[in-house]
């Protein structure tokens, strides 16, 4: 960069639009959709859920607890399904690589995709961390009601900026969207002001953004699973830090030359494609049938249909074809030597496989054990992958968000299945009805497997009931589910 974008003038510019704009939303909205606080009921569920379900596998557990050992607080956040007991920052980091871990929480799908639910992280470990802090103070605690509106406007800001920003498109990784939703929604539930909200808004875009090349090939790997902690552990950081005083950067976008736009957007506008309300939360998607990239959610569908009519006939499988939607061609489509967990959940073929020799897909499904099974591979490398200019047009559809694939299998006799669609995964709001007994079953067979018979008995029904829940003081809640 040279001097043209050197500013002689040091007189501060009003803080940018876009910044203005989230802070207003943030400090100011009132939620008046029942559709999004029962959607969110479901999502912390959910989320909780996939927190439980991560702690089964020991990967994730050694990420866990104090960054240094011994560094808990007896009054800090709580870790759910743990015993942690941790500060803020890192409580953050805890719970937002449980929810992640392995695959299964929230989807929101458009110009860029993401898991709006990875802002829970910071959102759960600053409002018990607070609320802990003041009550010993003798002030009042968050109640669960201001918890569920925080996640409401974290998905919000989140999947809005998600919809025409396609931060993918310059290498950029979409965590960098948690970090902005986290930062701002945690700011003003520490008691920041609107403009405490502007000046960490700011800090958080002049962080940039990781890159994505842990998500692709040929370096694909388990910080996937962890980058959403990452940057809800960043989001608590610079809130703390503005609340303590720290200033902000007001043009940290639109600076000429050394703004976020400039810098790493290829000089694209960041635009929000419509205003800021409760869109996200009602039209989020959940992975509730078994954990999968989204893009290939239909495509198992898919292969689970075809599993009894093929199962017999591996053997004299000639090919499989497999169309998808731009994106999903462009990021799941992987040949080759799959290596770890997350080499295979990011990958279309793979997933197909599972589904038609086995009928079914979990998380253990990516194991090494597993994946040493050779008619895995053995069917990949019969499958071909192609974009269905359909499934695109539809994927982007703001009455739509469809996310469609098709699978058809070919026999060496000439025979062949039909071609089975799906345009919309069990987990989509056009599929609420049939998807929510599912999310329930999920939620109660996590609770189960993790917790005794009793705690589960407590738990239960204060989850169960919207109105007791909201009620409930964010420490009241937690309590139930600590180890």
């Amino acid at each position: 960069m040279g001097d043209e974008f050197n500013s002689r003038s040091a007189s501060r510019s009003q803080p940018d639009e876009l910044l203005q704009t989230i802070a207003d939303y943030v400090c100011d909205y009132e939620i008046d959709s029942e559709e999004a606080w029962q959607t969110a009921h479901l999502c912390l569920k959910d989320s909780l859920a996939c927190a439980l379900l991560a702690l089964k596998f020991p990967e994730c557990g050694k990420l866990l607890g104090p960054l240094v050992p011994g560094l808990e607080l007896a009054d800090g956040a709580r870790v759910p399904g743990t015993p942690y007991r941790l500060d803020p920052v890192q409580a953050a980091f805890n719970i937002g690589t449980l929810v992640r871990y392995l695959d299964f929480n929230d989807t929101w799908l458009a110009a860029e995709w993401g898991h709006p639910s990875d802002n829970l992280g910071a959102i759960l470990a600053v409002a018990d961390w607070h609320s802990r802090a003041n009550r010993a103070a003798g002030r009042a605690q968050l109640t669960m009601a201001e918890l569920l509106k925080a996640m409401i406007k974290a998905h919000e800001i989140q999947g809005v900026l998600a919809l025409k920003n396609s931060f993918n498109r310059v290498g950029l990784d979409h965590v960098l969207l948690v970090r902005i939703a986290s930062t701002a929604v945690v700011t003003h539930m520490l008691g920041g002001s609107r403009e405490d909200v502007i000046n960490a808004l700011s800090q958080a875009w002049l962080d940039g953004g990781a890159l994505r090349a842990y998500r692709h090939a040929p370096n694909t790997g388990p910080r996937k699973s962890w980058a959403a902690g990452d940057a809800c552990r960043r989001a608590v950081q610079l809130s703390l830090l503005t609340l303590k005083g720290e200033i902000g950067y007001p043009t940290a976008l639109t600076a000429r030359g050394w703004g976020f736009q400039d810098v790493l957007f290829g000089g694209k506008e960041l635009v929000l494609e419509r205003e800021l309300g409760s869109y996200v939360m009602e039209n989020i998607l959940f992975k509730i049938a078994f954990p999968a990239e989204f893009h290939a959610q239909t495509a198992v569908e898919c292969a689970f249909q075809l599993h009894s009519e093929v199962v017999d006939r591996l053997d004299r499988i000639e090919r499989v074809e497999i169309e998808t939607q731009e994106a999903g061609s462009r990021i799941i489509d992987k040949t080759g030597p799959l290596d770890n967990y997350a080499d295979r959940d990011h990958c279309i073929q793979y997933m197909v496989a599972i589904g038609l020799v086995f009928g079914e897909l979990t998380a253990e499904s990516y194991s090494d054990r597993f994946a040493a099974d050779p008619r895995i591979d053995g069917l990949r490398e019969k499958m071909t992958v192609k974009e269905n200019p359909r499934f695109t047009k539809d994927y982007f559809a703001p009455d739509k968000r469809a996310i469609g694939n098709s699978v058809q299998v070919f026999f060496t006799d000439g025979a062949s299945t039909e071609r089975v669609s799906v345009d919309y995964p069990v987990g989509h709001r056009r599929r609420r009805d049939e998807g929510i007994p599912l999310l329930e079953d999920k939620f109660e067979q996590a609770i189960a497997g993790h917790f005794s018979a009793r705690k589960a008995s407590r738990i239960l029904p204060v989850c169960a009931d919207h109105p007791s829940l909201e009620r409930l003081t964010v420490p009241e809640f937690t309590q139930l589910w600590a180890l």
